[in-house]
């Protein structure tokens, strides 16, 4: 056991770490964490045995949950409203569509029987939410037309149909006589009354309950999120869909703990994403990829230059939608996660014997994120897609949309620059001015007011949206220090950092100015570019 947490520590920390170097080069993370999975495995320098698809099901399953939930509850529908019917259109109608004419391409052109060409079609028939928000928001492609939002809602939604494909092709190789329309019916029918129904009860108890104790909303959470995944599954419905639904509805509402749940399942979401690619890289023998190479190539020039834009400009003409945003889209339908997961569960099927579906899905993923992943931003700045003046980073219903204004207070000490002048004399530029508090009294700021000694000036700006690059790290002075009773302005050594506040060991903040004295046990606060 000790080995085996010593293996999977040690993985962690060198997918973060090999992400981190490699990204500047435009590498999309899947890459980086497939190539180290088949690193370690069975046939790399590490010589990892593994190759039990039952517990890669169990586990890549078990993490698949945690993604649509995430994708649900990261999903904007205020940034989503103006595009969703066509988003909707293309994750039901165009997996279909998509999975057909793909299956069809493998009967026709490869030679496959008809059944197991299918399987193909439905296991690819969906693109991968992680790998299009990954590049989305590492190259900052911002888009026109809302074209972002739409990748994102389709892309996150459209796995549970996908799965959906996959479980009645699957029955019907097994030659189970059920009836398609009944089970599809069920599929949706359970997987939207179930999300739905633990969506709403979810949002009321969050807001309305108090749950004392720190952080047990995240565990509330957790439970959730499992049972809108299981619940469904066990009479029949689709799991994937509830838990996508649950998290879409969480994600829109709003209750104090929200930001917290945010930050917790954006972790939760990389981990397990980094989980499924290293287990499928894990999973694969590469000298039984090599026999089917050339079918894969086929299959996913089928799949992206005749299927999927077949999809897309069938189902986005008659919305009008210009050939510029049919084509990006189009293009845009990369695969991974989901299709190797579903592909796994082929696998392990007793309807299906061989190895053949997931080892053409994975060369088929793997070329997809290459290929479409690294050409992507070229692909939108030929077709004139891009548009600066939107934010990217605003499709996504991550904290920062919670919180896009952010309150700030000023003490006006004996002494403070503010004193004695009025508000429209400040030059405050974007921040805005929201209140002033006098002792018991509440003032309205307006231009005439003056201000006075001890009064608390509260100022409202845009939170910071910038690069992740700017870190902020802590020094202690300590007893002895050779900087105590020096004012800030007179300090050595600090080079290129600035100090942003100082925390004093009676608890309180200082604003440092130049002429702040430091004193033993203050903490300083600095800001470093990274």
């Amino acid at each position: 056991m000790a080995f085996s947490l010593l293996m999977c520590s040690a993985v962690i920390v060198l997918c973060i770490l090999t992400n981190r170097f490699l990204k500047r080069f435009g590498i999309p993370a899947v890459l980086i964490f497939i190539g180290l999975g088949m690193l370690f495995g069975s046939e790399g320098l590490v010589k990892i045995p593994f190759d039990d698809f039952g517990m890669a099901e169990t586990i890549c399953s078990t993490a698949l949950i945690f993604i649509m939930f995430y994708g649900g509850f990261g999903t904007s529908f205020k940034e989503a409203e103006p595009i969703l019917p066509k988003a909707v259109l293309l994750a039901t109608a165009g997996v279909v569509i998509t999975a057909g004419i793909t299956g069809l391409f493998c009967y026709y052109v490869i030679g496959m029987s008809l059944q197991e060409g299918l399987l193909v079609g439905a296991v690819l028939s969906s693109t991968d939410a992680a790998s299009v928000f990954s590049i989305l928001r590492s190259k900052k492609l911002n888009l026109k037309d809302g074209t972002a939002s739409l990748l994102e809602v389709e892309s996150g939604s459209n796995d549970p149909f996908a799965y959906m494909l996959t479980i009645i092709i699957l029955n019907w190789m097994a030659g189970n006589n059920e009836n398609i329309a009944l089970l599809i019916m069920e599929e949706i029918g359970l997987g939207v009354l179930f999300g739905a129904g633990l969506g709403i009860l979810a949002v009321k108890i969050l807001k309305n309950v108090d749950l004392e104790a720190g952080g047990i909303e995240t565990i509330l959470m957790i439970a959730f999120v499992l049972f809108a995944y299981a619940a469904p599954v066990i009479i029949g419905g689709n799991g994937y869909l509830s838990v996508y639904l649950f998290g879409f509805i969480v994600g829109n509402a709003t209750f104090k703990t929200k930001i917290s749940l945010v930050h917790f399942f954006d972790s939760i979401d990389r981990l397990a994403q980094m989980l499924i690619f290293f287990l499928l890289g894990l999973l694969v023998f590469p000298s039984m990829l090599l026999p089917i190479l050339g079918t894969a190539v086929l299959i996913f020039l089928g799949l992206t230059f005749i299927a999927r834009p077949a999809a897309v400009f069938l189902l986005m003409t008659p919305f009008r939608s210009s050939w510029q945003q049919q084509t990006l889209t189009a293009f845009a339908g990369l695969r991974g996660a989901a299709s190797a997961v579903f592909a796994i569960i082929a696998v392990v099927s007793p309807a299906y014997s061989g190895y053949d579906v997931y080892n053409i899905v994975f060369c088929v993923a793997v070329i997809s994120v290459a290929f479409q992943g690294l050409l992507l931003p070229f692909a939108a700045e030929k077709l004139n897609m891009v548009d600066d003046s939107q934010n990217v980073m605003k499709t996504f219903s991550d904290y920062q949309d919670d919180q896009e204004m952010q309150l700030i207070q000023i003490r006006l000490t004996p002494g403070h620059r503010y004193i004695g002048h009025h508000i429209r004399d400040l030059h405050l530029g974007d921040v805005l001015a929201v209140l002033i508090e006098r002792g018991d009294e509440t003032i309205v700021p307006r231009g005439d007011v003056l201000l006075k000694e001890g009064d608390v000036l509260v100022l409202s700006g845009e939170t910071y949206q910038g690069d992740n690059d700017t870190v902020l790290d802590e020094l202690k002075i300590d007893s002895g220090d050779t900087r105590i009773g020096t004012r800030v302005k007179d300090l050595k050594g600090l080079g290129d950092s600035l100090i942003v506040l100082i925390r004093r060991e009676n608890g309180n903040t200082v604003i440092p100015r130049g002429d702040t004295v430091i004193r033993e046990g203050d903490v300083l606060v600095m800001s470093n570019g990274a």
